[in-house]
């Protein structure tokens, strides 16, 4: 199969997933700025995840310029992110409309551990089919990014059951780590 569906495919999920994430957004009633404040959270955590799921993408389309053919393996590995990808609005939902409670807190931290393990499987997936020396093997080297992430994510989820406020801060931390451009496929693709 051509990489040219499967991206257009994980292309259309990404955007449904930012669509419903969106409308959990309800327009208050009233127009003074003191009606803002009780969506603040729900506001909150729908940018921190617009942001996680912008970076998906945004890596996914990288990740697509190293891949010539798609086999069974990589479309399941592709499946498997795409559906972790897609609870991400369930877990923001209940973290924002409950004030970043502690149980909603340590699930989101779930909600962004599962994607980052199976963007690892999916990269698995093209390096096994592509080979050593293939174009992404080359690229990620020893993706540090890549392997702090899922510890970060394990400490905020245990955080969040003490200090959820802290769990918030390692969330944040790991989309800036991620906001940094990795230019390792770009910079492997031109060599």
């Amino acid at each position: 199969m051509p990489k040219e569906r499967l991206a257009a495919f994980s292309d259309g999920v990404v955007a449904i997933i930012i669509t419903i994430m969106v409308l959990e957004l309800k327009v208050p009633h009233g127009t003074e700025w003191s009606v803002l404040a009780p969506i603040l959270p729900v506001f909150l955590s729908y940018v921190l995840s617009f942001v996680y799921v912008a970076i998906y993408w945004n890596n996914h389309h990288h990740l697509m310029h190293t891949v010539t053919t798609v086999n069974g393996t990589i479309l399941w590995a592709n499946m498997h992110l795409l559906f972790w990808l897609s609870l991400i609005p369930f877990a923001t939902g209940w973290m924002g409309e409950n004030y970043f409670a502690r149980l909603p807190t340590a699930l989101y931290g779930a909600a962004l551990l599962m994607p980052a393990l199976a963007y690892y499987l999916l990269e698995l997936a093209i390096i096994r089919q592509q080979g050593a020396d293939g174009a992404l093997a080359k690229a990620v080297g020893r993706e540090v990014k890549g392997k702090v992430s899922p510890f970060l994510y394990l400490a905020a989820i245990g955080l969040a059951f003490v200090l959820p406020s802290l769990a918030h801060a390692i969330y944040v931390l790991v989309a800036l780590m991620w906001l940094i451009p990795d230019r390792r496929i770009e910079r492997g693709l031109k060599e």
